[in-house]
C-alpha cells in the first residue's frame, strides 16, 4: 500500500464525475435521514443557483451525453423538468444572469472523438422553460475546459482548449440585453492555459493558477479591455506537496516540490495578499531544508512547519514570523523521530504531532512543541492509539481526536483522544467499524463519522462519538443513503449532509441530510 502524496492528486484535467445534489431543509426529527429527490445521474454537468432553485443541466451517464436537465426546489423537495432544447455537452460552462442560466461552450462525443461547438450557447428562462440560442457572431473560438463570470451584466469566458486541443488564451464577453459578443484583449493577457480559475471582484475578473512554465496570473478590466498582471514579485513557483496557511490576512505558502514533473523540493516559499493582489517572499535565510509531505500550522503569530520527507525522512523544522519576515529552527531535543504523512494540529499554545510513518515503518508516537520556550514534550504512547499514517486529527478545544487511518496491511476503526494538559491518552470505545473513504465531521460536541469503505464493502453505517461521555452511538440506517464511498459532508451548525459519492457498480446522484 503506498501512501506518500495520496491525498494530492492532479483533479483539474479531470471533468466533475460527482454530483453536487442537495439542499439544506427544515430540521427534521432526531436522528433522522431525509432523502433528497433525484435526477438521472451524471457527472461532467453544471449547476447554478437562481435565489429559490438549482438548474442542472447537461453532463454524461455512461458515457452518453445529455442535453437534459432539472430544477430542483429544496423548499419542497421537488424537481421540475426542463425542456432538452439544446444540444447536449460536457465541459462546458453555466452561470446565472439573475432570470437567465447561460450555458457556453463544452464538447460531446461521436463516433471517432470528440466534437466542440463552434461558438455555441443557450439562455434558459425558467419562468418560460424556453431556450434561446446566443449569438455567434464574435463569439469567441469553439473550446472546453474553460472559464466564465457574470460580472452582473455580461458573462466573459476565457481560456481553455480549443478544436485543436491547445491551450488558448482568447475570450469573450457576452451581453445578453442586446445578444452580443465583444472580444477580450489578448494584449498583455495571461498565457494560455486550461485548469485555471477566475472570480470576479466587482470591477475586474482575476485569472490564477494552473501547471506548466510561466503561468502567472491576470486582472481583466472589461471597462477598458485590458489585462493588467498579476504580481510576479515574490510568488513561489510551481510545486505541490507544499502547505498553506491563512494568517487572517494572507496566505503563506512554503515547500512542496516543482521543478521538472514535481520533482525538486523547495525551501521557498511567498505570502499572497488579496486585498493588494501582492505577493511577498517568504526569506530563506534560515529557513528550514527544502522537503513535501509535511505539515505547518498558525499560530496566530507564526508558521510552524515540521517533518516531512526531502530525500530522507525529517525531524526538522522552522518558525516563519511574516512580521519580520524571519525563521527561527524548531529545536530537535526531544524532538519526535523524523516523520511523513503525520498529523499536526494547534493546541492554543502549542502545536501537537503525532503519527506518520518513517522508512515505511507506522508510528504511534508524537511531540508537543512549545514556541514559548523552543522546546519538545513527548506525547506519551501509554494507551495511544495504534500506529498509522494517514489519519485524521481534530481539536476539540481541550482534546486532539485521531481516529482511523491505515497501518499498510490494513483499514483502522480505532482511535484516540489525548489531552496536553494531563498528557494522557484515553481510548475511544466502540468505534464503527473499520473504513477509509469514509467522512467525518466535527459538530462542536461530537464527532460522526459515516459510509466508506471497509476494504470489501461500501458501508451505509457510521457513528457519532460524543466526547463528553466517551461513548458512540450508531447512526440510524433507516432511509440513510445508498452505501458509498468518496462522497462529501459538511455540518451545517444542526446537521449533516452527505451527498454524491460512488457505490459498487455506480455513482450516486442523490444524498441526505442527517439531524443528530
Amino acid at each position: 500500500m503506498k501512501h506518500r502524496g495520496v491525498r494530492k492528486g492532479i483533479l483539474w484535467l479531470l471533468p466533475a464525475v460527482l454530483p453536487i445534489l442537495f439542499a439544506v431543509t427544515s430540521q427534521a426529527g432526531a436522528d433522522s435521514w431525509k432523502p433528497i429527490g433525484k435526477l438521472t445521474a451524471r457527472g461532467g454537468h453544471t449547476a447554478v443557483w437562481t435565489g429559490t432553485e438549482m438548474i442542472v443541466w447537461g453532463g454524461f451517464q455512461a458515457w452518453r451525453i445529455l442535453n437534459t436537465g432539472g430544477r430542483y426546489d429544496p423548499a419542497t423537495d421537488d424537481w421540475t423538468s426542463m425542456l432538452s432544447g439544446h444540444e447536449a455537452r460536457i465541459d462546458h460552462t453555466a452561470v446565472w444572469t439573475g432570470t437567465e442560466m447561460i450555458v457556453w461552450g463544452g464538447r460531446h462525443w461521436v463516433q471517432g472523438g470528440p466534437v466542440y461547438h463552434p461558438a455555441a450557447g443557450s439562455r434558459y428562462d425558467p419562468a418560460t422553460d424556453t431556450w434561446t440560442p446566443t449569438a455567434t457572431m464574435g463569439a469567441p473560438s469553439p473550446r472546453c475546459y474553460h472559464t466564465a463570470i457574470w460580472t452582473g451584466t455580461e458573462m466573459i469566458v476565457w481560456g481553455g482548449y480549443d478544436v485543436s486541443n491547445v491551450l488558448v488564451n482568447t475570450g469573450g464577453r457576452y451581453e445578453p440585453s442586446t445578444d452580443t459578443w465583444y472580444s477580450t484583449s489578448t494584449t498583455g493577457a495571461p498565457t494560455a492555459r486550461l485548469g485555471h480559475t477566475a472570480v470576479w471582484t466587482g470591477t475586474e475578473m482575476i485569472v490564477w493558477g494552473t501547471t506548466g512554465t510561466n503561468l502567472l496570473g491576470g486582472r481583466y478590466d472589461p471597462a477598458t479591455d485590458t489585462w493588467t498582471p498579476t504580481s510576479n514579485t515574490g510568488a513561489p513557483t510551481e510545486r505541490k506537496y507544499h502547505t498553506a496557511v491563512w494568517t487572517g490576512t494572507e496566505m503563506i505558502v512554503w515547500g512542496g516540490s516543482g521543478g521538472p514533473y514535481g520533482s525538486i523540493r523547495v525551501n521557498t516559499g511567498g505570502r499572497y495578499k488579496p486585498t493588494t493582489d501582492t505577493w511577498t517572499p517568504t526569506a530563506t535565510m534560515g529557513a528550514p531544508e527544502a522537503r513535501e509531505n509535511h505539515t505547518a500550522v498558525w499560530t496566530g503569530s507564526e508558521m510552524i512547519v515540521w517533518g516531512g520527507h526531502s530525500g530522507s525522512d525529517l525531524k526538522t523544522g522552522g518558525r516563519y514570523n511574516p512580521s519580520t519576515d524571519s525563521w527561527q529552527a524548531t529545536s530537535t531535543v526531544g524532538a519526535p523521530s523524523a516523520r511523513y504523512n503525520h498529523t499536526a494540529v494547534w493546541a492554543d499554545t502549542q502545536m501537537l504531532v503525532w503519527g506518520g510513518n518513517r522508512l515505511g515503518v507506522y508510528l504511534n508516537t508524537g511531540g508537543r512543541y512549545d514556541p514559548a520556550t523552543d522546546s519538545w514534550q513527548v506525547i506519551s504512547a501509554t494507551k495511544a492509539p495504534s500506529r498509522r499514517d494517514l489519519h485524521t486529527a481534530v481539536w476539540t478545544g481541550s482534546e486532539m481526536i485521531v481516529w482511523g487511518g491505515s497501518n499498510g496491511t490494513s483499514y483502522l476503526s480505532t482511535g484516540g483522544r489525548y489531552d496536553p494538559t494531563t498528557n494522557n491518552w484515553q481510548a475511544i470505545s466502540k468505534a464503527p467499524s473499520s473504513r477509509y473513504l469514509h467522512t467525518a465531521v466535527w459538530t462542536g460536541s461530537e464527532m460522526i463519522v459515516w459510509g466508506g469503505r471497509d476494504g470489501k464493502s461500501f458501508l451505509k453505517t457510521g457513528g457519532r462519538y460524543d466526547a463528553d461521555l466517551n461513548a458512540w452511538t450508531p447512526t440510524l440506517t433507516t432511509g440513510a443513503p445508498a452505501a458509498r464511498a468518496e462522497h462529501t459532508a459538511v455540518w451545517t451548525g444542526s446537521q449533516m449532509i452527505i451527498c454524491g459519492g460512488r457505490g459498487p457498480i455506480t455513482y450516486y446522484n442523490n444524498g441526505g441530510i442527517y439531524t443528530p
